[in-house]
């Protein structure tokens, strides 16, 4: 995820989560980058690819996984939720937001939308420290 956020800077990237999830905790496994089909400028805005995202749901269940979430950078800001990735969220996926600071990577946090698509809690995000 990290290097795909790298590469992409001072763009936006974005890409799925292919793990498992058991006992309510998310475990990934591999990180799937993705293009960021978005036609504007995408310094600060990513779309998935709908016929991706389907190849990718295969290629997960192909290997006994599951897609549990969708990560995407925010170029030199924070790592937080906005109100566009929340209107764009759905429920059933964590959503990893990387912050990419002067191409590098700064920090992250996760985040769980409601059903309802009004608000997202912040979820624990562990990672390895080698990444920062």
């Amino acid at each position: 995820m990290v290097e795909h956020a790298r590469q992409a800077y001072p763009r936006e990237c974005c890409g799925a989560m292919l793990g498992t999830e058991a006992n309510g905790e998310r475990h990934v496994k591999a990180a799937r980058p993705m293009r960021n089909a978005f036609e504007g400028a995408q310094e600060d805005t990513y779309q998935l690819d709908p016929a991706e995202q389907i190849a990718v749901e295969k290629e997960a269940r192909s290997q006994g996984l599951s897609v549990v979430g969708i990560f995407h950078s925010h170029p030199d800001c924070d790592a937080y939720f906005s109100k566009r990735d929340l209107a764009n969220s759905c429920p059933w996926y964590s959503f990893v937001v990387l912050s990419i600071k002067k191409g590098e990577f700064d920090h992250a946090n996760s985040f769980l939308p409601n059903f309802e698509q009004t608000a997202a809690e912040q979820e624990t995000l562990e990672y390895a420290a080698q990444l920062t």
